[in-house]
């Protein structure tokens, strides 16, 4: 009863905080609820067991790429008023690919119920015995997907070079700090002496 209560509190507060990231005004808030997001979907990895699981999206996606995320949008300055003015015409795209995921979602969850080795009461992803929730993690991962594993590795790789040249595009108006140029300057060029006679002033 109390885990069926837990379960419902999360994915709740788990959804309202997914539908809250799109639709906030304000970035930093959809940032901050996106967060919430994945404290409460960490929520839902322990009650099914995978708390290394909850552990890596606390700790990676809540104090890395949220953070990241937080930072971009600080530093961006992005008209965001702007790129909502286009938004209609782009919805019956976004209502195609909501459609193609929910079936995606719907052959995940309906699928496997309906292989034979299902209905004889086994499962085909059940994990070995003798093997903790990390270390059968770690086998699949790094033996079944491994390629998979990499090409996502890449993908954000590419996703943080992004980030960091939209970060150092160059504006006007903004002044740079050029580390050569503070380096080669002489004393010369940097200090004025002035001789000030008595009762006078500069």
């Amino acid at each position: 009863m109390i885990q069926a209560l837990a379960f419902y509190m999360f994915a709740l507060i788990t959804v309202a905080s997914a539908v809250m990231v799109i639709s906030a005004r304000n970035p930093v808030h959809s940032v901050l609820f996106l967060i919430l997001a994945f404290f409460n979907a960490a929520g839902l990895f322990v009650l099914l067991g995978a708390e290394f699981l909850a552990m890596i999206l606390v700790l990676v996606y809540v104090g890395a790429v949220a953070v990241l995320f937080l930072f971009v949008v600080m530093m961006l300055d992005i008209n965001f008023v702007e790129l909502r003015q286009g938004f209609l015409q782009y919805l019956p795209l976004g209502g195609i690919i909501g459609l193609l995921m929910l079936a995606e979602l719907l052959v995940v969850v309906v699928g496997p119920a309906l292989t034979p080795l299902a209905a004889a009461g086994g499962s085909a992803l059940a994990p070995p015995a003798a093997l903790t929730n990390t270390e059968a993690l770690g086998v699949l991962i790094y033996t079944h997907y491994i390629y998979l594993f990499q090409a996502a590795g890449m993908i954000l790789l590419v996703a943080m070079i992004g980030a960091i040249v939209l970060t150092h595009r160059t504006r006007k108006g903004v002044r740079k700090q050029r580390i050569a140029d503070q380096i080669a300057r002489r004393a010369e060029e940097t200090i004025e002496l002035v001789k000030v006679e008595p009762g006078k002033g500069i």
